[in-house]
């Protein structure tokens, strides 16, 4: 039976106001006009033939690369001709190359990864792609033989660089399989020592790069994926959402490599402080982080503390609803704040920050960034007990397991002395706080398929339900049925977190206005807007 809950009318009818066939044609290509070229991802309905490749040619396209694992290519257009690839019948999808951001000791015990080494678990032959801004040589990502970690390298920039000179992916592969598996001391090592590294450079010495590098990053970990035994995608990056997932290129990139039979985890992005409207970080979750196929990791705050009982949320969290399709994310939550972990020797993070400086190669880091390779590492650890397991199989295990006890609500303070109230919600916390050693316990097997739920909107009733589409693992099965994986008591009280006075009130998060749907969940300033506030700013400012 369907857990139904109250909420304030927003109105995701507002969604399908406009009637009529969908665009081809992004939203935010609107805005591109005179005589400037264009970078675009076209993607075809079927493979593009030579033919087809010749008919955007014929309107003054440029072939900047193919992208097959997307049935697309990156061209180069005249902005004026944009219009008419929407009428080419072979066409499902143009978008611009849009530009995508790295979104930023204690969380290897906190979530029980050093139980799960005492197991004789340590993520040993597992393949973790880090599609980032690279990874550098450093020290303690070679194995007790003294052989590096990583395996396999690719630059997809034409910057000429061959390191990580900005020192995002350094810090993200340390946290994954940082020190030496065999000598190094607990609190020294990674989530998963043992695993070995493919580092695909999409970012360059500022944290940018471009949904086509993504892409392409995506589609060599594909190819890669037998030869180097490539299970895991970690991705501690994104970019607004300008449209549905379904026709999103880089969701339908992920969605290729979870097909594939590789695990892929998003960071859920770092705007959970974003008040526009009103909205008090509601619906700022970031693409391909929005895709229901993906692992979708939240950030909280271990306290500098071992145990698991103070940690508390991060309120730069980014919290769902994920704009345009409603989809529920985060999917479960991971340690991401004040993590100390390996530094690039002359990143542009550390240099122009010293202040997170540690010593001795270290690097202190804040984001939800760092609490996607947390689980990154925690899958490779589920793969080497049972490498049978299914992308599905972990979702599920590691939702189904995650701890769900936590308070109703707290406050924290950052540097600039200003308060943050959380609520812990299924838009918050999603499923709860990884747990790796019940994740490793368990040993359900599921055999459908675990996507996200989504939220729907009953215009009529004013009643919010989840809504499961094709997914037939959160259905009303004794082993996966939905007060298992969200914690009845915890998410569906209506005593509790989703009592309307409580959360839901008017005045309190959605307002008002919401009945027009147009300020909070489909409002301009939220959809279009420059939703990521990534990298560099959460390193300094993060921290709470």
């Amino acid at each position: 039976m369907k857990r139904l809950i109250v909420l304030i009318a927003f109105v995701f009818a507002a969604a399908t106001a406009f009637a009529g066939p969908p665009s081809k044609l992004a939203p935010d290509l609107s805005t591109k006009g005179g005589v400037e070229k264009v970078d675009v991802i076209v993607q075809f309905k079927a493979h593009p033939t030579a033919k087809d490749l010749d008919a955007i040619r014929g309107q003054g396209g440029t072939l900047k690369g193919e992208l097959p694992l997307i049935k697309g290519a990156l061209f180069s257009m005249p902005a004026p001709a944009l219009k008419g690839l929407a009428h080419n019948r072979a066409i499902a999808y143009v978008s611009p190359d849009r530009e995508i951001h790295g979104s930023l000791a204690h969380s290897s015990a906190a979530v029980g990864a050093d139980i799960a080494r005492s197991y004789g678990y340590d993520g040993d032959g597992i393949g973790v792609a880090v599609i980032d801004s690279g990874i550098f040589d450093h020290a303690d990502l070679t194995d007790s033989l003294g052989h590096s970690k990583v395996v396999y390298r690719e630059n997809f920039l034409t910057d000429g660089v061959s390191d990580d000179a900005y020192g995002h992916g350094t810090h993200v592969a340390g946290i994954i399989a940082g020190g030496d598996d065999a000598s190094s001391a607990g609190d020294d090592r990674g989530m998963a020592p043992a695993a070995h590294l493919i580092d695909l450079r999409v970012l360059d010495a500022n944290g940018a790069g471009s949904d086509s590098a993504l892409i392409a990053a995506v589609q060599r970990a594909v190819q890669l994926k037998d030869k180097l035994n490539i299970r895991v995608i970690n991705m501690s990056l994104g970019r607004g959402i300008f449209e549905s997932y379904r026709t999103d290129p880089l969701c339908q990139a992920v969605e290729a490599a979870h097909r594939a039979g590789i695990v892929v985890v998003v960071s859920a992005g770092n705007d959970g402080r974003n008040n526009s409207n009103g909205r008090r970080g509601y619906g700022t979750i970031s693409a391909p982080a929005n895709d229901p196929f993906v692992i979708t990791v939240g950030a909280m705050k271990t306290k500098n503390t071992m145990m698991p009982g103070d940690d508390e949320i991060a309120s730069y969290s980014s919290k769902g609803p994920a704009a345009v399709d409603m989809v529920i994310k985060p999917d479960l939550v991971a340690p991401g704040n004040k993590v100390v972990s390996l530094q690039s020797a002359g990143g542009k993070l550390a240099v122009d920050h010293p202040s997170l400086q540690m010593g001795n190669g270290r690097l202190k880091l804040s984001g939800t960034s760092m609490a996607a390779p947390v689980v990154a590492g925690a899958v490779a650890l589920l793969l080497d007990k049972d490498p049978t397991l299914s992308p599905d199989q972990v979702k599920a295990r590691l939702m189904k397991t995650a701890a769900k006890s936590f308070p109703l609500t707290t406050t924290s303070v950052d540097g600039s002395g200003k308060n943050y109230m959380a609520q812990y919600d299924i838009f918050t916390i999603g499923s709860g706080y990884l747990d790796v050693v019940a994740a490793l316990n368990n040993t359900d097997v599921t055999s459908g398929i675990a996507l996200s739920p989504s939220a729907s909107f009953d215009e009529t009733t004013g009643i919010v339900s989840i809504v499961h589409g094709n997914s037939l693992v959160w259905g009303e099965s004794l082993v996966w049925g939905e007060s298992l994986v969200w914690g009845e008591s915890l998410v569906w009280g209506e005593s509790l977190v989703w009592g309307e006075s409580l959360i839901w009130g008017e005045s309190l998060i959605w307002g008002e206005s919401t009945t027009k749907g147009e300020s909070i969940v489909w409002g301009e300033s939220m959809i279009w807007g420059e939703t990521i506030v990534e990298g560099e700013a959460i390193a300094v400012v993060g921290e709470e």
